[in-house]
């Protein structure tokens, strides 16, 4: 019994596309909801930062490298701040919306695991928020580190932490910056076939500089958001594809004989070919 491959970029299988209309919902849905846990979890301003001080004294424990080293690259131009901070403002979400597009109209079985995936992530990025606020390290005295966004611009954050009504900016650990982009390169290095799939991997990289010199995260909000999503990936597994069976050619002695099935039957349901000699092999009554 042999089982036919399927090529790789193969036209999308619109049976494993969920409906359009379900599918806006509910990412719309999921988003409202982490925008409002996320506002829920604000105005933990003594505990953000007596954690902060907590990451940066274990970062410096285990000799994690400084932040500040990042930053410096940075500041050594005055474009690449600017470049910086603007990767950071602009990127995160319509990188992960378009890729979550993509997906749906190009690869749905693809589309339908990523978009899983970033939902559990999400929603233990938010159980996170809300039990371990965490200031940044541009707001914590002890880094001496620079706010880019507020000195260079732009920024996403008002200049009142505690009363930002837009975002909470006590919401460091994990990284959903970092994570998005880390599921949004390994979605396409998955789905697609291109010996160029990899350079995919420059969005998180790209991001991962981006978040630290601009001192929004701390080295530990990457790991972090690294190990939830390493969990995810191992308790949602990417569904594989239904193959179908090729059955041997042949049909019978007795089957042809009862004319139940006509020679090479199985193999013309299947679509494959019919190897040459099968038919008189089957009217021949040899065994098969």
């Amino acid at each position: 019994m042999y089982a036919r491959r399927q090529p790789a970029d193969r036209e999308p299988d619109t049976s494993a596309r969920p409906p359009l209309v379900r599918e806006l919902l509910l990412v719309a849905g999921l988003f409202l909801v982490y925008k409002f846990g996320r506002q829920a979890a604000n105005g933990h301003v003594e505990e953000a930062f007596r954690n902060a001080g907590h990451v940066w004294d274990f970062e410096r424990a285990v000799s994690l490298p400084g932040e500040g080293a990042v930053q410096g690259l940075l500041l050594h131009s005055e474009t690449l701040v600017h470049l910086a901070n603007t990767y950071y403002a602009t990127v995160h979400f319509p990188a992960t919306l378009l890729f979550l597009v993509w997906l749906y109209w190009r690869r749905p079985r693809h589309y339908v695991w990523s978009r899983r995936i970033l939902a559990v992530l999400t929603g233990a990025a938010l159980a996170l928020h809300l039990l371990f606020p965490l200031a940044p390290p541009r707001m914590l005295d002890a880094a001496g580190l620079v706010d880019t966004g507020q000195v260079y611009g732009p920024t996403v954050y008002g200049d009142t932490p505690a009363t930002d009504s837009m975002a909470n900016q006590f919401a460091a650990m994990p990284s959903l910056h970092f994570g998005w982009a880390v599921m949004v390169a390994v979605g396409l290095i998955v789905a697609t076939r291109s010996r160029w799939r990899w350079l995919w991997l420059l969005h998180p990289a790209v991001t991962l500089f981006v978040i630290v010199g601009t001192a929004n995260h701390y080295w530990l909000d990457a790991l972090v958001v690294s190990a939830l999503l390493a969990v995810a990936f191992a308790a949602l597994r990417l569904p594989q594809p239904s193959r179908a069976r090729v059955y041997l050619p042949w049909p019978s002695a007795a089957e042809v004989a009862s004319g139940v099935a006509g020679p090479g039957a199985a193999a013309v349901a299947s679509g494959a070919p019919v190897p040459a000699g099968a038919t008189a092999l089957a009217r021949s009554g040899a065994p098969r």
